[in-house]
Parts: structure tokens; C-alpha cells; sequence
């Protein structure tokens, strides 16, 4: 199984490049990766080893990338690929360069309003297809939407999504994140497209206000509130939100599924609305009345109802909600102290008043830009001071904190600071030519960079760091790209066909373009030096430097041929082919009766080497005083 921790500098599943880890969560870690064969920068999520082996988590991991992969949409991840290597569990999809609106919320604080509905029309754009083709997300949460630097949402993370309405338990256990459970996934009930609904309408809260609208410490305890407790309007937290998008808010956080929007398509339409301008209708109006009076439809007449029309350039406002009936002695009382507090804190107010300059409310200018914020700050005839400092979280020109904070009353002319973010902080490139990869990517990830891997040919050892751009000492922003070379070995060459040469001018062949030569001497038929066989073959390739061997003939095999002169011939024969020759008689007449039958000469004469089965001719005595005639 793979080790994840050292994932980073490894070709994964023999096609993924892993670049960095891009952080983990309860079931898996998550790597940026270049995928080798399509040329593309990918993430991919893998399994905690230690859930490989439980059947329910490994089903959920499976399940997000069937999921997932079936749903084509501009506002929701992509998926590329699924599967398992060295035992671990792994889904490939597309990387976002961005950040979660949680990131986004933590270091930002509440979004502008205009932004706020932006993005949760996107995320209802992704829920109205994903809806549309029968999946059911069931963990919509800030963690889970990424946005890019162009604004565009992107939902993720279909882990514990389903096809359709089903039990939201397994063995026993709620799935998904407290702070966004719908009452009914906290009940461990039978969740439809609603509850995705209610999530979006607490992501929607958080974008406001920065705050979530149920929290404790427990999730058990936050569940209940879920089912009991009545949530605040966003603008009772954030004054400037319109009531109209506090009444969308309210009626996504209706207890009863039926009293929510029924559609991703009706919740957007009133956001649309009200992004314009506009009103929402009496039904949504309605169900945030209900809302907040903590009751169903039937009860609303117990409520406060909304007042539906102001006149023009006012907000709409909630009327209070009526009491029930009490004993009325403890209202006076308490009515007597509030009245003496109002009184007395009044009077200190216009005696500081009276005495000094006039004040006026310090602005809430963070994520805005800067020069919106100093028009802000200035209307309200104000110092703005600007700061700019390095950040990594926020973009370039946005603001990110301001003193003194949204609210506070200060006297005209005030200094107001605002830090605006003057991008990503400077790093230096450290030299990497010569490191392994692995090193190489581990120094430029601590130095804040990001790293590209281009395996190249090369006489540098296999996995060495042959050059890099931008170069070593170079100043750029965090986050920069430095590609990295990286030594695939010398470039194959072809090797030369050098069979039949001899031996001494195949070597310099074969040495001229770079191989070293290994000799074999066998026995052959082909003459001495003769090569006749190479390893690897002419024609393939092969690294420089590579080893070919080469198998050089001895020469025939020859054996010496014996002296058979003298000999009488039967003799003679019977002595050759003992020694693996073949014999030829030839007859020559003498006038000497000693050499009748004998062999006067041969040839080859006795002592020369030659091959077995070679002929030697006899030539053999005959006394008959006639001409020399041959006898076969």
C-alpha cells in the first residue's frame, strides 16, 4: 500500500506526477498531480490506509466517484478517474485553483452582499442539475464549494451523496458536518432535495454574517438546535442585510421540508429577485414568518407578520413578535429598569456628545477593494490609512482587516486603517540542479513554490535534476511554478549492424557511437575474428553507454592429419578415417615390387590441420611396369 505521507515526488498509478499535497480531511488526502499521458494538472483524494479496509468507507469513496462522474457541470468538480494501487483507494478529478468558502470566510469575514447571492446561485445552479438527474449531494457545506480566481463556484465532494431519497444512517451513524445538518439528516431520517436546500441556506447565513446560525459544543448539542431552535435573521447579526434576503434565508431554514423552497430553481428565483432589487412573493414571505415564530403554517397567526410593502427607499422591517400572555408585574419592573438604563446611558451619550467632536460609524470595508474602501471610509468623513502587506490568502488589492473595527463610533477625522493585500509574499528560488527529484520538489514546496517535473533524456544519472526555470536566485511571488528537469536516462541510440565484420573494425564502429564492447569467442564455421552474433541486435535502440556484446568466430574446428606414408593402403585408410577424414586412392605403376600396395605420398601431407571429414588423396603403389592409372 502506498505510504501518502510520501506520495509527493512519486509517479502514482505509474500515470500521476504528485506534485504537493493539497491537504486531507477525515477520510482522505488530497495531491496536486500532473497526469503524464494527457499533459493536464489534476487532484487526486486518497483514502486514509486506515479506512482501506472498511467496507463502508471504502463503498462511500466509490459511491462519490460514480456519483460525481455522472454529473457533467460547469459548477460542479469533474472526475477523471477511479481506482486502487499498492492497495490504496484513489479518485482522480479536476483541480480548481482556488479556495473553499470556508478558507474564503475565515480570512475574509462576511462577504458583500451581491457576492454572498452569487455564490450560492451557483451552488444551486450545481444542485438543480445534480437534482435533476436524481442525486441528492447530503453534505453541502463551506468546505465543500471552491471558488476560482475568475468567481466561478465549483461543488464537490459527493462522498455521501445517493440516488434519490434514502436513510441518512449507516450502522447507526449521521453523516455529514453538524453546523449544516438538516433537522431531518440530525433525526437520522429520510433526507429529499430539501435538505441539500436548508444546507445551502446556512451556507448562505455564514456568507452574510461570517457566523454559522446554530453552534455548541458538542455535535449532539448543535443537532438539537437543528431540530428546536429558531434562528437569528442574518440581519440581525450584519444590519445591512435586506429583509427580503433574510426572508430567503429564513424559509431554506424552515424545520419542515415542505416549508422550505421545494426547488433548487424556486430558492434561486427569489435570489435573483432580490439581487435586482426586487421583492420576494407572499409564499416566501410567509415562510419566513413562520420561521421566526417558531411554528408551522397554522400557527403564523401567533406571529409577527412581515410587513410586505414600505414605501420607496426604505427597508421592510419585522414587526415584534406578540407575547404570550403573563403575569404583567414583571414586565413593569423590567420595563422600569430598561427605562432608567436608557435614560442614564442617554445621558452620558449627549454630555460626550455636547463635549466633544460629532461622531459617526466606522464602516465595514474587509473584502473589498481598495479604492472602494477609501470611498467608503471618506463618505463618512474619515482618514483611510492604507497598509499594503504580503498575503497569501486574500487577492491582490482587496482589503483584509481594518482598525478600528466595523461599528465602533469615532470623532470625524478619525484614521481609519485599512491592510490591503498586496499578494502573495516574495520567495527566492533555491538551486535544485543536481538533487534528486524527490529532494528537489521537498525544498521548493518548504520555499512556498509550486513544481513542475519534465523527465528528459540525459547523461546525468536516472531521477537527477538536470536544470530548472525560473533559475536559482530568482525573486518571485509565492506560489510560482519552477519546472524542474529531470533526467529519464541517455537518449536511445540506434545500435549498428556489425555481423559479419572482423572483430577489431566492429569494436570501432560500434565505439564511435558511444557503446562499450564485451567480446565472446565461440567456435564457428566463419573465419577466425569473424563476428558472428551481437546482443542487442543492429538496428534496435539503445542508451549510450550501453554494453554490446559481440560473439567472434574461432575459426573451424580443424584436427591434425596423420602420416600415413609407407603404410600399406588398407592400414593407411583404416588410421584417416579413425581420425574423421575421408580417403582418395590414386594408383601410380612402379617398377619396384617393394612398393606394391603402399602408400608412396599424401595429400594434405601428414601434420596439417584440417577439418573433420576432409578428403586426403592416397597415392598407392602398383607394380605392374604399365602407365599410372587411377583407380576411384
Amino acid at each position: 500500500m502506498a505510504t501518502q505521507d510520501t506520495l509527493t515526488g512519486t509517479l502514482f498509478a505509474s500515470r500521476y506526477r504528485v506534485t504537493r499535497k493539497l491537504g486531507g480531511g477525515g477520510m482522505a488526502d488530497v495531491y496536486l498531480a500532473e497526469d503524464q499521458e494527457l499533459g493536464r494538472r489534476v487532484a487526486i483524494k486518497v483514502l486514509h490506509e486506515r479506512y482501506a479496509h472498511d467496507d463502508q468507507f471504502v463503498e462511500r469513496f466509490r459511491r462519490e466517484a460514480t456519483h460525481a462522474a455522472g454529473l457533467s457541470h460547469p459548477n460542479i468538480v469533474s472526475i477523471y478517474d477511479r481506482g486502487t494501487t499498492d492497495g490504496s483507494y484513489f479518485i482522480v478529478m479536476e483541480y480548481v485553483e482556488g479556495r473553499t468558502l470556508k478558507e474564503l470566510i475565515r480570512s475574509r469575514g462576511p462577504c458583500p452582499i451581491l457576492v454572498a447571492i452569487a455564490y450560492t446561485r451557483q451552488i444551486l445552479a450545481a444542485l438543480r442539475y445534480a437534482h435533476r438527474n436524481g442525486v441528492i449531494h447530503r453534505d453541502i457545506k463551506p468546505h465543500n464549494v471552491i471558488v476560482d480566481p475568475e468567481g466561478v463556484v465549483k461543488v464537490m465532494d459527493f462522498g455521501i451523496a445517493r440516488a434519490g431519497p434514502s436513510q441518512m444512517t449507516e450502522e447507526g451513524a449521521i453523516i455529514g458536518t453538524a453546523q449544516y445538518l438538516s433537522p431531518e439528516q440530525a433525526r437520522g431520517a429520510p433526507v429529499d432535495q430539501t435538505s441539500d436546500l436548508y444546507s445551502t441556506g446556512i451556507v448562505l447565513f455564514e456568507l452574510l454574517t461570517g457566523a454559522v446560525p446554530f453552534s455548541g459544543e458538542t455535535p449532539v448539542e448543535i443537532a438539537m438546535k437543528h431540530l428546536s431552535e429558531v434562528p437569528e435573521a442574518p440581519s440581525e447579526l450584519r444590519p445591512e442585510v435586506p429583509p427580503d434576503v433574510d426572508m430567503v434565508v429564513l424559509r431554506a431554514l424552515a424545520k419542515e421540508p415542505s416549508e422550505r423552497y421545494q426547488s433548487a430553481a424556486a430558492m434561486d428565483a427569489d435570489l435573483e429577485t432580490v439581487a435586482h432589487g426586487g421583492h420576494v412573493p407572499v409564499e416566501t414571505a410567509d415562510a419566513a414568518t413562520v420561521v421566526l415564530a417558531g411554528g408551522r403554517m397554522a400557527d403564523a397567526t401567533a406571529a409577527t407578520q412581515l410587513t410586505r410593502r414600505g414605501p420607496p427607499g426604505y427597508p421592510l422591517q419585522y414587526e415584534p413578535i406578540a407575547p404570550r400572555r403573563r403575569p404583567i408585574w414583571p414586565w413593569l419592573l423590567g420595563l422600569g429598569v430598561v427605562l432608567a438604563f436608557i435614560a442614564g446611558g442617554w445621558f452620558v451619550y449627549d454630555t460626550v456628545r455636547s463635549d466633544g467632536a460629532e461622531q459617526v460609524a466606522v464602516p465595514y470595508v474587509v473584502a473589498l477593494r481598495q479604492a472602494q474602501a477609501v470611498d467608503q471610509i471618506t463618505k463618512r468623513d474619515l482618514v483611510p490609512r492604507v497598509r499594503r502587506i504580503s498575503n497569501s490568502d486574500v487577492e491582490e488589492g482587496f482589503v483584509f482587516a481594518q482598525s478600528p473595527t466595523e461599528g465602533t463610533h469615532v470623532d470625524k477625522d478619525t484614521v481609519v486603517v485599512i491592510d490591503v493585500s498586496a499578494g502573495k509574499p516574495e520567495v527566492t528560488v533555491p538551486s535544485v540542479v543536481g538533487q534528486s527529484a524527490t529532494d528537489a520538489v521537498a525544498e521548493l514546496t518548504r520555499a512556498g513554490l509550486d513544481t513542475q517535473i519534465v523527465e528528459v533524456n540525459s547523461d546525468r544519472d536516472e531521477g537527477t535534476v538536470t536544470a530548472q526555470t525560473p533559475a536559482a536566485g530568482t525573486v518571485v511571488v509565492e506560489g510560482t511554478q519552477v519546472r524542474i528537469n529531470v533526467s529519464k536516462g541517455p537518449k536511445p541510440v540506434n545500435v549498428p549492424n556489425v555481423i559479419g565484420l572482423p572483430y577489431d573494425q566492429a569494436a570501432s564502429e560500434l565505439k564511435r557511437v558511444g557503446f562499450d564492447v564485451a567480446r565472446v569467442d565461440i567456435d564457428s564455421e566463419l573465419a577466425k575474428g569473424i563476428v558472428t552474433d551481437q546482443d542487442p541486435n543492429g538496428g534496435s535502440e539503445s542508451s549510450k553507454g550501453a554494453t554490446v556484446t559481440l560473439s567472434v568466430s574461432r575459426g573451424p574446428v580443424t584436427t591434425s592429419i596423420p602420416d600415413v606414408t609407407n603404410q600399406d593402403v588398407t592400414i593407411a585408410q583404416a588410421t584417416l578415417e579413425a581420425a574423421g577424414f575421408r580417403t582418395r586412392v590414386v594408383l601410380e605403376n612402379t617398377d619396384e615390387p617393394g612398393f606394391d600396395g603402399i602408400v608412396i605420398s599424401q595429400d594434405p601431407i601428414g601434420g596439417t590441420q584440417a577439418k573433420a571429414g576432409s578428403i586426403v588423396t592416397l597415392f598407392v603403389g602398383r607394380f605392374t611396369g604399365t602407365d599410372t592409372t587411377t583407380t576411384p
